[in-house]
């Protein structure tokens, strides 16, 4: 009997038990009016009477009809019973009868459910994130858990597996995962692997105490390991509190690299970690490599000693290369300095292409938005501009341009851009992009005056460019929507999009290109052996531009990767253009 109520209960939902719903209501009728006439017969035998004693056939007839009418309810109390169950994904035991053993049962089992889901929701997702979207993630290329996101390890002492602690990074474990991004990154980077096979026997760097503040991502990891090999010894921070990869940073400590960095830097950690770079017992660095000068201003303003005996900066921001003219204007530059910012390389290739790809990366995730017929308002129109321009405008966004500079607005204008200022299209821009360099580009009153659902956001250096703490003000609502995504909200209603909180978009919210960062740090490790092995007064105290030699250099390393080959200069073409055959090519002076 037990196996037929069982068939019977897993039937299908559109027939309980056999009979469909029309049939099952008619027979419940019908038992009812039954049993009725059953009970008034027994009671007009003999009141009180027990009709389990009772041996009138009528009372046959109504314990076997209330019998059947018990069976039909349970029966159908498992059905439901069963379809509650599998629509919440929990299980319940089910008794002989079919029936659910109890209702605290099922609640128990819900109860362990939701549990469970919360359980599910912590535990740590070890595969590649694909878009920011995610609330447990970073960014999109970092391994983290939604346990650890507000934990500073600061004061949580770590050991790689060999016992090395002098490190401050997220989450050790995840340095399996960064040795692999580093690999991957390494099959991008050909002139920084091709540099290491060729000077690795000569160790130019030997002696070098490097001190290092840069994004910390596979392809400064690279860097970084290149300079070792060279013969460096390093210590390292991030000069953006959101760039850093958390399993990168792992997979550098675990190598016995002293590495200071984590996504998610407050302020007073990432002066922190700066100040852990420098200070540590039996070292004193002698060669800065900066990106945005904190790290070189920090060792002026509070270890002016360790400064003046340094043998060179090298210096790759925009913000970082102005904060060293200003020293040497003053006269507090000690030291030489190199801007490799400024070398046809970084220009062309870091700033211009780059970011051309980066930007549609970072808003792609960041905002899911369509490009296509959306204003978008890009502030500045130097290299960094032109690629977001190029862009934006080949996915068919209605791009204008705002500029200070002549020339650059007339190459604005020459590729088809509207060139305006920024007031007079503050209240129809979809989306706003700012690339100057300069501080508070777009400010409150801008922002005041901009449409419901505008973005906004940053890809020059500096995080001065929008006035984002003039935003945080008791009238406003900040509403975290998703990682570096937040909605600004005023008070009517109107909510702005704000990226990064103003910070670097592509390297806060998406990844730059490896092969691109290859050009970059092949320019960074050139000019650091380059400073290191000056004889004395080549470099005065002064802010020099890489060598053109060294730029060629860094373009030819790249070439094989696409199978091109250069063309060579007879000798009878070389005289007549006054060159040598082996370059440098082009005068100082010459625009690319």
């Amino acid at each position: 009997m037990l196996r037929d109520e069982q068939q019977n209960n897993n039937k299908s939902p559109t027939a309980k038990n056999g009979v469909d719903s029309g049939e099952f209501k008619q027979r419940m009728f019908t038992i009812g009016e039954e049993a009725t006439t059953a009970i008034a017969a027994t009671q007009q035998a003999g009141a009180g009477a027990d009709p389990l004693k009772h041996g009138h056939a009528h009372d046959q007839d109504y314990l076997s009809k209330l019998e059947e009418k018990r069976n039909l309810l349970r029966k159908q109390k498992s059905h439901s019973t069963r379809r509650i169950l599998s629509k919440n994904h929990s299980f319940s035991r089910i008794d002989s009868y079919g029936s659910n053993t109890s209702s605290s049962v099922f609640e128990q089992s819900a109860q362990v459910s939701f549990a469970e889901d919360r359980i599910r929701k912590k535990q740590r997702s070890m595969s590649r994130s694909i878009s920011a979207s995610s609330v447990d993630s970073f960014s999109s290329a970092s391994y983290s858990s939604s346990e650890d996101d507000d934990a500073s390890p600061r004061h949580k002492p770590a050991l790689n597996s060999k016992g090395f602690s002098d490190f401050c990074i997220k989450n050790i474990r995840h340095a399996d995962f960064g040795r692999r991004e580093i690999e991957i990154a390494e099959q991008e980077m050909p002139a920084l692997m091709d540099l290491r096979r060729r000077a690795a026997a000569d160790k130019p760097l030997r002696g070098a105490r490097i001190v290092g503040c840069t994004h910390v991502s596979a392809q400064s990891a690279v860097l970084i390991e290149t300079l070792t090999i060279l013969g460096a010894t390093v210590r390292w921070c991030a000069c953006n509190i959101y760039s850093t990869q958390n399993e990168v940073a792992a997979g550098l400590a675990e190598a016995g690299y002293s590495i200071f960095a984590w996504k998610g830097e407050q302020e007073d950690d990432f002066w922190w970690c700066i100040d852990r770079c420098i200070n540590a017992a039996g070292w004193q660095p002698n060669m800065i490599l900066d990106d945005g000068g904190d790290l070189t201003h920090s060792i002026i303003k509070k270890y002016p000693n360790v400064f003046r005996d340094m043998k060179g900066i090298v210096e790759e921001s925009v913000t970082g290369v102005h904060r060293l003219y200003q020293l040497a204007k003053t006269g507090k530059l000690s030291i030489p300095a190199m801007n490799v910012n400024d070398s046809v390389t970084k220009q062309k290739f870091d700033n211009l292409y780059s970011c051309r790809e980066s930007v549609l990366d970072g808003l792609k995730r960041t905002t899911d938005l369509m490009f296509g017929g959306k204003q978008v308002v890009v502030c500045g129109y130097g290299e960094v501009g032109k690629g977001c321009c190029a862009a934006l405008k080949g996915l068919g966004a209605i791009i204008y341009v705002t500029e200070i500079d002549p020339i650059c607005a007339l190459q604005a204008c020459m590729e088809g851009m509207q060139v305006v200022r920024l007031s007079e299209v503050i209240k129809t821009g979809d989306i706003f992009i700012t690339c100057t360099g300069n501080k508070n580009v777009i400010c409150r009153d801008h922002l005041d005056r901009m449409k419901s659902g505008a973005v906004v956001c940053n890809m020059g250096h500096s995080n001065t460019e929008i006035d984002v703490a003039s935003l945080k003000t008791p009238e406003l609502t900040w509403e975290k929507v998703r990682s570096q995504v937040d909605h600004v909200i005023w008070p009517d209603g109107k909510r702005i999009v704000l990226l990064a909180e103003g910070r670097l978009l592509n390297l806060s919210c998406s990844t730059v290109p490896s092969f691109v960062l290859s050009i970059t740090h092949c320019t960074q490790a050139l000019a650091l052996i380059e400073l290191f092995n000056a004889p004395e007064g080549r470099y005065k105290q002064d802010v020099y531009l890489l060598p053109k030699k060294m730029d060629e250099y860094v373009a030819s390393l790249h070439l094989a990767a696409f199978d091109a080959h250069l063309t060579e200069l007879s000798d009878d073409q070389a005289k007549y253009l006054g060159l040598n055959k082996s370059g440098p090519f082009k005068p100082n002076y010459y625009r690319y």
